[in-house]
């Protein structure tokens, strides 16, 4: 498929799209008709520059797009190229957090539908659930619980909770109610922050409630008791904004920018390869 000029829309208020834009959604169609899945490859660039009629700077541009948009990873070298891979979660929250960046956003806003969605998204994992996702869950309640030995972070460990929640989005049959409950958590663990001064006493008492609750919510998830799970995860939920108001939580902020979300990452991921290790 060639591009024209003529293609383009006349002049007006909006700029006319720019080549390259408008190839890189040809690409998107491609990848959709072709039926391409994450690790499959898109012909070569010089295939592509054919396919489209435009010259390689506009087809490199194009990739480029694709590539910041999340969809297509590029390499150099022999047998290089365009392959497409899935958006990645952190991408998605950078993005989200630009849409959200002018507007006043609290942790009142993120709890209130953290109540909606949490419990029918556990109670719809609770039949997919495996033993590998209820070891995982076994293994987060016993590196979270505040009475363990050696605790040195209590806030680290309350960020650690959030993967609790994580690994029944990852059982969660409905991927877009699982995007939508990995997104506001990922709000939690990366902006959520608290009074410095508050006591270690009642930051233990924030984690010992989350860590019954956990537990009871695995107890009835073994027991494949659905209803029992949404109402425990609604308790637990009602019960961690209480406790995320009584230390004071708030945002921090509007914006997390890349290099810092990818600090977090590296320090949170080096914090449970020390905890397997240990």
């Amino acid at each position: 498929m060639a591009f024209d000029s003529q293609d383009l829309p006349a002049g007006g208020i909006s700029s006319p799209p720019k080549r390259s834009d408008l190839v890189a959604e040809e690409i998107k169609r491609l990848i959709t008709a072709k039926n391409l899945l994450p690790g499959d490859k898109l012909p070569r660039e010089s295939e592509l520059q054919s396919m489209f009629s435009v010259s390689k700077s506009t087809m490199r541009e194009a990739l480029k797009s694709l590539e910041v948009q999340g969809l297509v990873k590029v390499s150099t070298g022999p047998g290089g190229g365009a392959t497409v891979v899935e958006v990645p979660l952190d991408r998605t929250f950078q993005l989200m957090q630009n849409y959200l960046f002018f507007k006043e956003v609290r942790i009142e806003d993120i709890y209130q539908v953290r109540k909606l969605l949490e419990p029918e998204l556990a109670a719809s994992a609770v039949p997919f659930l495996t033993e590998a996702h209820f070891a995982a869950l076994e293994q987060n309640i016993a590196c979270c619980d505040p009475s363990a030995e050696h605790v040195e972070d209590p806030l680290a460990q309350r960020q650690e909770e959030m993967n609790f929640h994580d690994i029944f989005a990852a059982a969660c049959p409905n991927p877009f109610l699982r995007f939508s409950c990995e997104m506001t958590n990922e709000m939690i663990r990366q902006l959520t922050v608290f009074d410095n001064e508050m006591p270690l006493a009642e930051q233990q008492r924030f984690g010992s409630a989350n860590t019954g609750f956990h537990r009871q919510i695995l107890a009835a998830a073994r027991e494949r008791d659905v209803e029992q799970v949404r109402a425990l995860m609604s308790e637990h939920m009602q019960d961690a904004m209480r406790s995320v108001k009584r230390m004071h939580g708030k945002l921090e902020g509007r914006l997390i920018l890349d290099s810092e979300m990818s600090r977090r990452n590296v320090t949170r991921n080096a914090r449970r390869g020390s905890r397997k290790k240990a």
